[in-house]
């Protein structure tokens, strides 16, 4: 045994180690402020460093730009009477997300709008997917608001505008239709869209996520409204040729018909009525054929309404003298392996006495007398075989065959108005010739500011000298009695066209025609009827035609407050 434990006394021990509570606080508020430090810098990234990405990136979700409809420019007739105007609507969307599924709001929904509750419910699933579904299409604003007063969650407005035709079927053709977003799609609509349908402007809103409107902010670009369009059309004689023209129609069980009536001092297009029609405002059970201008997309082989020019040509010629007479017995002739026929023999006939009673016979032995082909260089003169160049959509140039190696038949038959086809516009067009001492005057469907110069396309003597004999067309003895007017001298050509089809001309189906010219002391309106296919007692120009000019002539003479003239007959 060792001494210390002998004696008594303890061992030596080591001394205590020091407490380590200083090391782990200062470990502990080292991380405790450097977390701070990360957690202040990432406040200074956040609010200086990446500040405009992240305000733009909750703009993006809150601020919107939506656009703002601009007004579309209104039609009007000539003395500033509205034809199309747009109004303003309100269209109902919703988000199918945010539709609430409780059957009596849903139901509440469905009876507003005027549906079922199966047809909304089969609707909102089929969009269930996405974010945006059409509730209801331009509803007035106060149809509207009775749905948005629900308060139902998910549905809200979109304001638009709706186009409105105050003279609805009375001039549909010519004015055309807008789309469900108000876009030019048929008529002036189309051919003036750019013009009309001005420039949308912008705003910036503030939204909710689920694209509920906030607040509006501020507009960034004001709408800018379409330009307004001022038309020839006098929308009282438009009202009046289309009453005649839907009368004649039914009273004859015609396929349709066309009346055109022009200016004849400026070629400005007063009324211009298509049959068959439909209501713009109202496109159900819409009958394509209504859709069609006629007037100026279709054509025709005109017949006898054009021997007053083909006898313009010929005579310009100077080959004929003024009282020169034709012998058209025996009523009928021979040419190449075609008979050309009138009604009945009418023996010897003057220049005048040919068109009033409208001798083919009569026009075919001058024509073929002719050294040159003058009459087809006179039809391209008066427009025939061009574009009359309005604009509209569509427009027809017809068709005028160039003279190469013509057969004699092929002469005479474009001398009464066969082997050739226009429009009834072209054929009025022509006619302004005729009316206004030869000056042939540019078709437009716009008010002018001034007359047009025009440019002489007939002698003037000779369009001088053939209104007068055409005026002797329209007496009380003669076939075209029907055209006149009570107070009015009346000069004009009435013609019966045979229909072709697929396989040639078309057994028993005709176009009447009539275009005219009034009053003869001082031309003021030239006018053109076609009735399509009349299928009652009587087909002739002059007895299905003419009565219709001479009611829509008469009126429009009053309407304008032209004098009578000082010898009527």
């Amino acid at each position: 045994m060792s001494t210390e434990v002998r004696s008594g006394v303890s061992p030596r021990r080591p001394p205590p180690m020091a407490p380590m509570g200083g090391v782990r606080y200062v470990i502990m508020l080292s991380i405790v402020l450097l977390g701070l430090g990360l957690l202040v810098g990432r406040i200074v990234i956040l609010h200086v460093v990446d500040r405009p990405f992240l305000q733009g990136q909750g703009d993006a979700r809150t601020l919107r730009t939506d656009p703002l409809p601009a007004h579309r420019g209104m039609i009007s007739d000539r003395n500033g009477e509205p034809l199309a105007i747009s109004t303003p609507v309100v269209t109902l969307w919703a988000n199918p997300q945010d539709v609430p599924e409780d059957p009596i709001q849903r139901l509440q929904l469905a009876r507003s709008l005027g549906m079922t509750l199966d047809d909304l419910d089969a609707r909102l699933d089929r969009f269930a997917s996405r974010e945006f579904m059409y509730l209801r299409r331009q509803l007035t604003p106060e149809a509207a608001q009775r749905v948005l007063d629900l308060r139902i969650p998910g549905v809200y407005r979109q304001d638009e505008y709706k186009r409105y035709y105050p003279a609805g079927e009375v001039a549909a053709q010519l004015l055309g239709v807008t789309n469900v977003d108000d876009v030019g799609q048929e008529g002036l609509e189309l051919a003036y869209q750019p013009y009309l349908a001005g420039e949308p402007g912008q705003r910036r809103v503030l939204k909710d996520r689920r694209g509920r409107l906030v607040r509006d902010l501020e507009v960034l670009r004001e709408a800018r409204p379409g330009g307004e369009l001022t038309l020839s059309i006098d929308q009282r004689l438009q009202y009046m040729a289309y009453r005649e023209l839907k009368t004649a129609v039914a009273e004859h069980d015609a396929d349709g018909g066309v009346v055109v009536m022009m200016d004849a001092r400026t070629g400005e297009v007063l009324a211009m009525a298509n049959q068959p029609s439909y209501n713009p405002n109202n496109r159900a059970g819409l009958d394509p054929r209504g859709l069609r201008n006629q007037a100026i997309v279709d054509v025709f082989e005109p017949g006898s309404v054009v021997k007053p020019l083909a006898m313009a040509a010929v005579m310009e010629s100077g080959q004929f003298p003024r009282d020169v007479v034709v012998d058209t017995s025996p009523g009928w002739m021979r040419i190449d392996r075609f008979t050309i026929r009138d009604i009945r023999n009418y023996g010897e006939l003057s220049l005048a006495g040919i068109l009033e009673k409208s001798s083919n016979i009569g026009m075919s032995k001058l024509v073929l007398a002719l050294d040159d082909p003058l009459v087809p260089d006179l039809y391209r003169r008066v427009g025939f075989g061009q574009s009359p160049e309005t604009g509209f959509p569509g427009e027809s140039t017809g068709t005028l065959p160039a003279p190469v190696r013509w057969s004699s038949s092929q002469w005479a038959a474009l001398s009464y108005g066969y082997g050739l086809s226009i429009s009834a516009l072209q054929l009025a067009s022509a006619y302004t010739s005729l009316a206004n001492g030869g000056m042939r005057l540019p078709p437009s469907l716009l008010r002018l500011p001034a007359p047009p110069s025009g440019e002489q396309a007939i002698d003037r003597a000779v369009a001088h000298d053939l209104l007068r004999v055409m005026e002797e067309s329209v007496q009380p003895n003669t076939g075209a009695r029907r055209a006149m007017v009570a107070g009015y001298r009346v000069a004009g050509k009435s013609g019966t066209v045979r229909k072709t089809g697929a396989g040639g001309y078309v057994q028993d189906a005709y176009r009447s025609l009539f275009a005219g010219i009034a009053p003869v002391s001082d031309p003021r309106i030239v006018t053109v009827v076609m009735i399509d296919h009349p299928r009652g007692d009587s087909y002739y120009g002059g007895a299905v035609a003419a009565p219709v000019f001479s009611r829509v002539v008469g009126s429009a003479l009053r309407l304008l407050d032209v004098p009578p003239d000082l010898r009527s007959r």
